[in-house]
């Protein structure tokens, strides 16, 4: 793990601490939000996942993989937050088909054996790329399916980096003005399909998302991948880095 998904773990590790404290209960999903509330695709996304074998990166609380189990798969929730699994734990412990797993997300997927689908909510973007994907483009059954939201635009208006390199971002603590720091791998559409396809998968669309309020500049993209059902043999590991000069397509 990097110095900046170190910080990221922390950061998110006293945001669960601070949501044990206030002992909030949310309600369950009446609409899936892949990042803001009444905007965007929802799981239909993801079509009949009746009987795959999903994983959830970043799973948090565990709302999303609670509603993806209910749809009828097997799903794996993956969060290296204690405190955020802690949540999930006390939540959604006996829920039938969904496991709840406290772990970095690569060494879950080194483990793992291969998923139909992995799916992250708003979470890819505190990973760094360079680490996460080769391990989860091998975690991916051929013919498998990576659907993710990553931040485009935050609400100052600030936009996707061209290179892939993290950038200071904050999350702001529920309830309060607080602010935790953290670093976010912001990156262009164009920069996510670079890293996509270096490492075996194939972009299948993108979508904007953006907030509706006109003073509001935070704007998501949806990205929608695929592992080919043949892949020509060649060491994920070392495929060679994508350019860190490359335009926006979105």
């Amino acid at each position: 793990m990097t110095d900046f998904e170190t910080q990221n773990l922390g950061t998110w590790t006293a945001y669960g601490t601070h949501q044990l404290t206030r002992k909030v209960e949310l309600p369950e999903l009446d609409r899936w939000t892949w990042a803001i509330d009444g905007a965007g695709p929802g799981s239909e996304v993801f079509g009949d996942v009746k009987g795959l074998r999903v994983l959830d990166l970043g799973s948090g609380l565990g709302r999303h993989a609670a509603r993806v189990a209910a749809m009828g798969a097997t799903v794996t929730a993956v969060d290296s937050s204690p405190t955020q699994h802690q949540r999930a734990v006390a939540r959604y412990l006996d829920t039938p088909g969904l496991r709840l797993v406290c772990a970095d997300a690569v060494t879950h997927l080194r483990d793992a054996d291969p998923y139909d689908l992995i799916y992250s909510v708003s979470a890819v973007h505190f990973a760094d790329p360079r680490r996460l994907l080769p391990a989860l483009a091998n975690g991916l059954k051929p013919g498998g399916r990576f659907v993710f939201s990553a931040l485009h635009t935050n609400s100052h208006g600030d936009g996707p980096s061209v290179s892939v390199m993290a950038r200071p971002e904050v999350l702001r603590l529920p309830g309060t003005t607080e602010e935790l720091p953290g670093h976010m791998w912001v990156l262009t559409p164009q920069l996510w399909e670079d890293l996509l396809v270096a490492h075996g998968l194939v972009l299948d669309s993108v979508t904007a998302i953006d907030a509706p309020q006109a003073d509001n500049h935070a704007s998501y993209r949806l990205y929608v991948a695929h592992r080919p059902e043949q892949v020509a043999s060649r060491p994920r590991t070392t495929a060679p880095p994508p350019p860190n000069t490359a335009l926006d397509s979105a």
